[in-house]
């Protein structure tokens, strides 16, 4: 991929950042040659402030980080269309975009799923979800376990506020014992996708 600094006087070229999963516009910032290495090398949407004339990791502050998944240059060579994951609001407003937009929540699971790779990859002393990855295999599948059984224990009542809630915690849990075992959500939807499609043949 080439890309033309060039062509502007500061060397900046303008860098729009797309949601990966929804493809709703984030943000804009603007990237030299340096900050678009960094991105690719920590794999976080790295940009260069020109009001702090340094480069700029979106998230460093707040955790709410942009996770790098596709860079592509347009037909001219001089505009970046970043394709991330974003962990956390982007807006400094506390907003999903900086038009003050809501993402959708019809990808929630697999957002999710983003964000339980991120607490595995970049673990928090505060975090839940990290502290199970600290303590093994073993532990997660046992939670899980537990949770399955809390869900059939709720199924045989009337409780529709509390079957819910173990619902979700078996999904959550089955979600970080995905990320413990190397695989992810989309795998086990394609698993899915050709069971049906055998059946209907």
């Amino acid at each position: 991929m080439t890309v033309e600094f060039d062509k502007y006087a500061d060397g900046l070229v303008p860098a729009i950042i797309q949601d990966d999963i929804t493809g709703k516009v984030l943000m804009l910032g603007f990237m030299n040659d340096e900050a678009l290495a960094k991105t690719r090398e920590l794999q976080k949407v790295t940009f260069y402030s020109r009001s702090k004339k340094r480069l700029w990791t979106k998230g460093e502050e707040s955790g709410n980080f942009l996770l790098l998944k596709d860079i592509k240059s347009d037909c001219d060579n001089d505009t970046l269309l970043i394709k991330a994951t974003p962990v956390g609001p982007v807006c400094h407003t506390g907003a999903d975009t900086c038009w003050n937009e809501k993402n959708s929540d019809d990808n929630f699971l697999f957002r999710l799923e983003e964000i339980i790779r991120e607490r595995k990859n970049n673990p928090s002393d505060k975090s839940y979800t990290s502290s199970l990855f600290e303590k093994g295999i073993n532990k997660i599948a046992q939670k899980v376990g537990e949770e399955a059984v809390e869900l059939v224990i709720e199924a045989k009542d009337n409780d529709e506020g509390l079957f819910k809630n173990e619902a979700a915690d078996l999904l959550f849990h089955y979600l970080i014992l995905l990320q413990a075992k190397g695989h992810t959500l989309s795998e086990i939807q394609d698993v899915l996708i050709e069971r049906h499609k055998e059946k209907v043949k």
